[in-house]
């Protein structure tokens, strides 16, 4: 059996209800009043520049190797006494390490003894040669006759013709036996490795007992650094910036090691040989720097500003602001006369908004020239320093914990709530 009176009720109910939420959403869209965020246009200095990373490396490096094979048998002293290690301080001819050197002692002397045999062999030819020479010179007074007959004329020729081929012979074969002498004593002084100039040893690649084999790449041994006071920086450059740089361009740079200080160099070579890596192209650029104090060490990483422009006193307009404008209502929304007839007053390229008297936003042509990536020189005359403009929209919170605008069923809780911002790039 059905109640009237309770259906009546429920729809009574819901009749409430639903007056409730369109009170609420009304009262809503009363109290949604557009909060703008806004910024300062400043005056003041900005540098234009590039940022890239590079390593710290040594002005000149030199790679020290080994030039025949063998055992690594000891090292030698530094300018301290010291056996040469990392960091070791040398001097040009400072013995650097020892190989083992009786294999090539043995060639010298195997050489040595080659070149002995072989000036005997000469002493032999000569001999034979004097011999050769008094017999022809008898054959050539008697002449071919019947005293001597004519082979034997032809027979004393050709002895003489061949001692004199042979004499030649062991000359060659002292020249040989000399030049092998040479390079047998010459694999035997690369058993001592020297080092090549006055420098530090950055890197030492090999240990005692160790044994190097020399083949068409001589090994390295020894990484030697010239001269550490002065040192540069190697950064990849992408090519969109590269046009940018030139020899002498100022830069400033920051390694990890000392956090909060800055250094100073400035451009000294753009590379040609450009690398590609994920098809991004790349140049390196050298940057000089004094480091006659020795604190920046080799392949530090740094993070490298290059100076491009440096303005002062210039007015600056944040790069947000710029970037933002109201956001598409329903409609097409007509340019207020206020923004045309900004717009007549030169040519711009870019727009800043501002809130006028009616608490909306108004439009001004601007004229963009430099940015640091933060902030942008504006020119305009309807701009002055100290004037705030638009960078986003701020949405109404509630105040002291109250359910203003809420939902009205929800029970008043006490919540911090967070403000949404729009922007449009």
């Amino acid at each position: 059996m059905k109640h009237p009176g309770k259906n009546f009720f429920i729809l009574l109910i819901a009749v409430f209800l639903l007056g409730s939420l369109a009170v609420w959403q009304f009262t809503r869209r009363q109290g949604n009043d557009t909060a703008y965020r806004t910024a300062e246009i400043s005056r003041g200095d900005l540098l234009v520049s590039i940022s890239a990373t590079g390593t710290v490396e040594p002005e000149e490096v030199i790679d020290v190797g080994a030039q025949v094979a063998g055992r690594i048998i000891s090292f030698g002293l530094d300018a301290k006494g010291k056996t040469v290690d990392y960091g070791s301080v040398v001097k040009a001819g400072t013995v650097l390490a020892r190989i083992d050197d009786s294999l090539y002692a043995s060639d010298v002397a195997q050489a040595e003894a080659q070149l002995l045999s072989s000036k005997a062999g000469l002493q032999r030819s000569n001999a034979e040669l004097s011999q050769a020479q008094q017999n022809w010179k008898r054959a050539q007074l008697l002449g071919p006759s019947q005293a001597l007959a004519q082979s034997s004329y032809e027979g004393y020729e050709s002895a003489h013709k061949t001692a004199l081929a042979q004499v030649a012979v062991s000359e060659a074969a002292i020249q040989q036996a000399k030049a092998a002498l040479k390079r047998a004593q010459r694999n035997l002084g690369y058993c001592i490795i020297t080092s090549p100039v006055k420098g530090i040893i950055i890197d030492r690649r090999v240990n005692t007992g160790q044994t190097v084999v020399a083949s068409l790449n001589a090994p390295s041994l020894f990484l030697l650094a010239k001269d550490l006071t002065r040192i540069q920086v190697w950064v990849a450059v992408n090519e969109a910036d590269i046009g940018k740089i030139h020899p002498g361009l100022p830069v400033t740079f920051t390694v990890d090691a000392f956090p909060g200080e800055t250094f100073r160099g400035e451009v000294g070579k753009v590379r040609l040989n450009a690398s590609m890596t994920q098809n991004v192209v790349t140049y390196t650029v050298e940057i000089t720097t004094n480091n006659s104090d020795g604190r920046l060490l080799p392949y530090l990483t740094a993070n490298v500003q290059f100076q491009l422009q440096q303005l002062t006193n210039v007015l600056q307009a944040p790069n947000a602001a710029l970037r933002w404008s109201p956001p598409a209502e329903e409609g097409s929304r007509e340019r207020s006369p206020a923004t045309s007839q900004t717009a007549e007053k030169g040519k711009s390229n870019g727009g800043l908004w501002v809130v006028d008297e009616n608490q909306q936003p108004r439009r001004i042509e601007v004229l963009t020239g430099a940015t640091d990536g933060t902030s942008t020189v504006v020119e305009s005359a309807d701009l002055h320093e100290g004037m705030q403009v638009i960078t986003g929209i701020s949405l109404p919170n509630s105040d002291n914990g109250k359910n203003e605008g809420g939902n009205p069923f929800l029970p008043n809780l006490h919540r911090n709530k967070k403000s949404s911002t729009s922007s449009t790039k």
